[in-house]
């Protein structure tokens, strides 16, 4: 934990001034926030599960007749990235580009993604569009395993890891908030090709703003690549792979992540059995993301001041409630009451999960482990979206309410997992160095 400089005083001690070095922590801490809203908006917006998510599957589904099982595998192609996030953090970590650890990645890999998705809106054919598609989601998962390792040095060093967690993903959710209802309008108002390339265009333009943000918002210091420098480095990976909380961490991640996925079983229950329209079901991921901002605004206040322990079995109690309510999932209204309830308990694991993630990393390796511990999460939900589309098929015979109740199971018993982890009254932000 940072100990912050005393406050300098004036001689009536009502009237308390910041020292200098306090002064400029905040504005550290303020321009840090600024960025990671603008790199979190984008990466919400820019990500394959973004605002073309939508589009993409509504296109696969109508135009090739593709089922829940085949558009969740054509999907997984897209997670191959984020799930080797650890590669790009320890480039990040190990390999300075003109001096620089973060920001020449971070503008590199937005200028692909901007350029990878005008190329979508030339192609058609789903073997052709895999290839355009994947360059822009290496692209936002390099941009985001950067961005994480800039969250999690900072985090650490100036006590601020949880407050940074929050605002990435209240400003992911805003932007999917707005990408949910953007994607549902264009899927419901133009044909399944000019929905899907209307999309890409707008998706063009969002990258760009992540390098305004890289080049004036991002504190990152020059530093000439020199052998004692690498060595720390270097040990500070090492220690990251002799840290046993650390496999216990990647363990737990792993199977807290993993219960089977209702996204595209969901998607193609409410377009054929329950007649829902594009436009609403665009809405509805509008008002699960809106669950997530919600929780986001009363973390500080409500939630914030609880151990990480306390918040992990929150999360889980939570989470098992609102996903085995969608067994109620009849119509619009309750549709709109679950997406919400289910939004705000996912803000609620994410934070907690993510935040632990940021706590666990050993100095100098922030990029990789942080990376890594990620890319677990990604493969897990990866892993158990196909499980829950096969599920879905094969064995519950599209029945949706069997699929709901595994999953929910899935979710409770990650109450045994939590011991194991020995947190203790942890704050969260608190990083652990054992």
């Amino acid at each position: 934990m940072i100990v912050r400089p005393p406050r300098e005083h004036m001689n009536e001690p009502s009237l308390p001034l910041l020292s200098e070095t306090d002064a400029e922590h905040r504005r550290t801490i303020n321009r840090l926030l600024i960025f990671f809203a603008i790199v979190y908006l984008v990466e919400g917006v820019g990500q394959v599960g973004g605002l073309i998510a939508q589009p993409l599957s509504y296109y696969l589904k109508e135009v090739y007749g593709w089922t829940p099982l085949q558009v969740t595998a054509y999907f997984t192609i897209f997670n191959l990235p984020w799930v080797i996030k650890p590669l790009y953090g320890a480039f990040s970590d190990f390999v300075p580009i003109f001096g620089y650890r973060r920001k020449p990645y971070l503008i590199a890999a937005n200028i692909a993604a901007a350029g990878a998705f005008f190329w979508v809106t030339q192609l058609s054919a789903p073997d052709q569009l895999v290839w355009a598609l994947q360059i822009t989601a290496y692209g936002m998962a390099i941009s985001s395993t950067v961005c994480g390792a800039v969250l999690v040095e900072n985090g650490q060093k100036l006590g601020e890891s949880g407050r940074f967690v929050n605002q990435q993903w209240l400003w992911t959710n805003v932007a999917v908030m707005v990408g949910s209802v953007l994607g549902g309008e264009l899927v419901q108002w133009l044909s399944p090709t000019s929905a899907l390339h209307v999309t890409a265009a707008l998706i063009t333009l969002a990258p760009l703003a992540v390098l305004l943000g890289t080049i004036f918002l991002v504190p990152d210091r020059k530093t000439p690549i020199d052998l004692p420098g690498l060595r720390a480095t270097f040990g500070g990976l090492v220690a990251a792979f002799k840290k046993r909380d650390l496999w216990v961490l990647a363990l737990f991640l792993f199977l807290y992540y993993f219960s089977p996925g209702l996204s595209k079983p969901l998607y193609y229950y409410m377009t054929d059995s329950l007649k829902f329209s594009q436009g609403y079901i665009g809405i509805l991921g509008s008002i699960a993301a809106a669950g997530w901002i919600v929780a986001a605004l009363l973390y500080r206040r409500v939630f914030e001041h609880l151990s990480s322990q306390q918040l992990l079995n929150l999360s889980i109690a939570l989470g098992t409630l609102a996903t085995a309510a969608f067994v109620f999932l009849s119509g619009d209204v309750s549709a709109a009451i679950l997406n919400f309830c289910s939004g705000f308990t996912a803000m609620l694991a994410t934070v907690a999960t993510v935040t632990l993630a940021a706590d666990f990393c050993p100095p100098r390796s922030e990029g990789f482990t942080f990376a890594a511990m990620m890319s677990v999460i990604n493969l897990s939900t990866s892993f158990a979206d196909n499980v829950g589309s096969y599920l879905y098929e094969h064995t519950f015979g599209n029945a949706l309410a069997p699929l709901i109740l595994a999953s929910a199971a899935f979710t409770a018993l990650a109450f045994v997992l939590v011991p194991f982890l020995r947190l203790g009254d942890k704050r969260q932000g608190r990083v652990v160095t054992a």
